[in-house]
């Protein structure tokens, strides 16, 4: 009987660690091109893309989130700007009409939908570093959320999972820029 009681308490404590790796960063590189990470729909809480000659990407540091405010939702990418001899910080923020968010199990409206960031309401704000916010003149670019699904464990919502892609063509101190094969896998809770 013994057995079974401490059989049952490692059960326990392992399956209270697995909700903990829900959390974790797990970058799974991309067979195309190793430097971003593959485009997965599991909540590893990686993001990534091409910046000209340069990467935006996540890392076990990074922060992530969605923000609801007067009808516009904020889908934030706090990461890093990495060259082959330099990484500095780099933020990307989405920003688009959307239906009240109160809780990220509101976050499911999104699957299968596509924001084309030229819109009149659609806004591309860039920072780098500690530097001003730009917000930038998108001649073309989309935000496809590919999933966002509920991950329920034990019975119980636990985190909306977003997953897509993006790209954009823009204007940035007078000068064309290009963000290409932009790809982000994130577990949103309450607290992000």
């Amino acid at each position: 009987m013994k057995k079974y009681g401490l059989i049952a308490i490692l059960l326990l404590i392992c399956s209270c660690s697995e909700v903990k790796n829900f959390d974790k960063y797990i970058f799974i590189p991309d067979k195309e091109d190793p430097n971003l990470p593959a485009c997965t729909e599991l909540g590893y809480n990686t993001f990534g893309a091409k910046y000209g000659n340069f990467y935006l990407l996540s890392s076990s540091n990074s922060s992530f989130g969605v923000d609801y405010h007067n009808g516009m939702l904020d889908l934030w990418l706090d990461g890093r700007q990495v060259s082959a001899d330099n990484a500095a910080s780099i933020s990307l923020t989405f920003s688009f009409p959307s239906s009240p968010v109160h809780a990220y199990q509101d976050l499911a409206s999104l699957n299968g939908t596509t924001i084309d960031l030229t819109g009149a309401s659609c806004n591309l704000i860039m920072r780098n570093g500690y530097q001003k916010a730009d917000t930038l003149i998108v001649s073309n670019g989309r935000l496809n959320f590919k999933q966002a699904k509920i991950l329920r464990i034990d019975m119980a919502d636990n985190r909306t999972i977003l997953s897509g892609i993006f790209d954009a063509q823009f204007l940035r101190n007078g000068v064309q820029e290009t963000i290409s094969n932009g790809r982000f896998d994130l577990g949103i809770t309450n607290v992000n």
